[in-house]
C-alpha cells in the first residue's frame, strides 16, 4: 500500500508529522479505547480471584492461564486478520471475549472449585482482542518505506504504556473501591465498545493478503523468521517485568497495610516506562536498531536487580520508576525491528508473537511470583523480573546476528550500522 503521508518528504520526522499522516486519527481514537483492557484484565482476574481464595498463588495462576492462552492464541488472529481483515476477526472476538468474562466472574463469585476457574480463564484469555498490533500494522501498511515508521513505533509503544498506567489503576480502584469484579466488569463493557468502534474503521485496515492454494506461502509464519523468534524471546523477559512487578506490588502494599497504594506504585512503574518512550521517539538515532536494543536490554536487567531490597514504598516507587525507564528503549526497538525484518504481508501478525510473548512472560511472572510470595515474602516477588530478564538477555546475546534486518547485513559488514541517514525510534 502507498504511503499516505501529507507532509513534505525532506521534513524531519517527529510526532507532529506523524500524526498529520492522512486518516490516522480515525483508527487512533477507538484504537486508544479499546486497548484499555489489555492492560486491565490479568490485575482485574488477580485481584478478583485473590478476594474470593484468599490465595495470591491461586490467583497468579488463573491470571497465567489466560496469559497464556492469550500468547497461544494471539498470533493466529493476527493471522487471520493478515489474511481476511481485522474487522472480520475483531467483531466475533469481542462477542466472545466478554461472554467469557462473564463467565468466569460468574464462577470467581460463586466460589466455585479452582479448576472450573481455570478452564474459564482460558477462552477469556483467548479471545483477548490485539488491538495494539492491529494498530502497528496499520501504521505499517501507511508509511511503508517511510522515515516515519520507527516514530510511529515509538509512538505506539507510549500508547501502550500510557494504557498500562490508566488500566491498572483504574483496575484497582474499582476492585477496591466499588466491587471484586468491577474492574473485569469494566473490562468487559470497553472491550465491546471500544473493540466494535475500532472494527467500524474498514478504510484505514491494511489490505488483506490473499495466498492461492498451494502457493509457495502457504504454510509460511512470521516466526520463521529467525529474528522474530530472538525477540520473542526478548519480550518474554519484558513480560516477566511486568507480571512480576504486577504481583509484588500489590502484595507489598497489602503487606505493609496500603492496599489502595498498589494502583499508585503500578502507575508509577509503568509512567517511567512512558515517559522514556517518549523521549526515544524524539530522539534522532544515528546507530542501528539492533544496536540500540543491545545496549537496552543489558541496562533493564541491571534495573531489576535491586526490587527485592526494597523495604518501603518510597523506595520501592523509584525502583519502579526506574525499571520503567528501562523498558521503552527495549519494546520500542524491538517493534521498530520487526518492520524491517518481516514481510509487509505477516506484520499482524509478528506484532501479535511479540505482544503475545510479553503476555505469556506476565503470566509465567504473575504464577512464580505468586508462588514465591505464598511461600516466603511480597520482597521474593521481585526475584521475577531479575531472572526472566537476565535469562532472556543471555539468548539475546547469543542469537544477535538474526536480528539484522535482511539487506542490511553487507552494509553494517563494511562499517554502517543503518540504512537510513535519520532514524527515529
Amino acid at each position: 500500500m502507498a504511503t499516505t503521508v501529507n507532509d513534505n518528504a525532506e521534513a524531519k520526522p517527529g510526532y507532529g508529522q506523524l500524526l498529520r499522516t492522512r486518516g490516522a486519527w480515525t483508527f487512533l481514537l477507538p484504537g486508544f479505547l479499546a486497548r484499555q483492557p489489555f492492560a486491565m484484565l490479568t490485575i482485574g482476574i488477580l485481584l478478583l480471584v485473590e478476594h474470593t481464595t484468599g490465595s495470591y498463588g491461586k490467583a497468579g495462576a488463573v491470571s497465567a492461564t489466560a496469559g497464556v492462552a492469550m500468547a497461544l492464541f494471539a498470533p493466529q488472529s493476527g493471522k487471520l486478520a493478515d489474511r481476511f481483515g481485522q474487522a472480520r476477526v475483531l467483531v466475533p472476538g469481542v462477542v466472545v471475549h466478554a461472554a467469557a468474562i462473564a463467565l468466569l466472574i460468574t464462577l470467581a463469585l460463586a466460589d466455585a472449585p479452582l479448576w472450573a476457574l481455570f478452564a474459564a480463564a482460558v477462552p477469556a484469555g483467548a479471545s483477548t482482542p490485539q488491538i495494539g498490533p492491529m494498530v502497528r500494522a496499520r501504521w505499517a501498511a501507511k508509511l511503508d518505506g517511510s522515515p516515519l515508521m520507527p516514530t510511529a513505533a515509538a509512538f505506539e509503544s507510549v500508547t501502550d504504556e500510557f494504557t498500562f498506567v490508566i488500566g491498572p489503576v483504574l483496575a484497582t480502584a474499582l476492585c477496591t473501591g466499588v466491587h471484586p469484579a468491577a474492574g473485569l466488569i469494566t473490562e468487559a463493557v470497553l472491550t465491546i465498545g471500544g473493540g466494535l468502534l475500532f472494527a467500524a474503521q474498514r478504510s484505514t485496515q491494511p489490505t488483506p493478503v490473499r495466498i492461492a492454494a498451494g502457493g509457495p506461502e502457504k504454510h509460511a509464519s512470521a516466526l520463521s523468521v529467525a529474528g522474530v523468534r530472538v525477540l520473542a524471546i526478548a519480550f518474554l523477559g519484558i513480560g516477566s517485568v511486568f507480571g512480576g512487578m504486577q504481583v509484588s506490588m500489590t502484595a507489598f502494599t497489602k503487606e505493609l497495610g496500603e492496599p489502595g497504594l498498589n494502583g499508585l506504585m503500578y502507575g508509577t512503574f509503568a509512567a517511567g516506562n512512558m515517559i522514556a518512550g517518549l523521549i526515544c521517539g524524539a530522539v534522532a538515532w544515528r546507530i542501528s536498531a539492533q544496536r540500540r536494543l543491545l545496549i537496552a536490554y543489558p541496562l533493564l536487567a541491571l534495573a531489576t536487580t535491586p526490587l527485592w531490597a526494597a523495604d518501603a514504598l518510597p523506595v520501592l516507587g523509584g525502583l519502579g520508576l526506574l525499571v520503567g525507564l528501562c523498558i521503552a528503549p527495549a519494546l520500542i526497538t524491538g517493534y521498530t525491528l520487526v518492520e524491517k525484518l518481516v514481510p509487509a504481508g505477516s506484520r499482524t501478525e509478528a506484532f501479535t508473537w511479540l505482544t503475545g510473548a510479553v503476555g505469556l512472560g506476565q503470566a509465567a511472572g504473575a504464577a512464580v511470583g505468586g508462588k514465591l510470595i505464598d511461600a516466603h515474602s511480597a520482597s521474593t516477588g521481585f526475584l521475577v523480573p531479575l531472572v526472566g530478564t537476565a535469562a532472556a538477555l543471555v539468548v539475546l546475546l547469543a542469537l544477535r546476528k538474526a536480528l539484522t534486518p535482511h539487506g542490511e547485513s553487507l552494509i553494517a559488514a563494511r562499517g554502517v550500522g543503518h540504512r537510513e541517514s535519520v532514524s527515529v525510534d
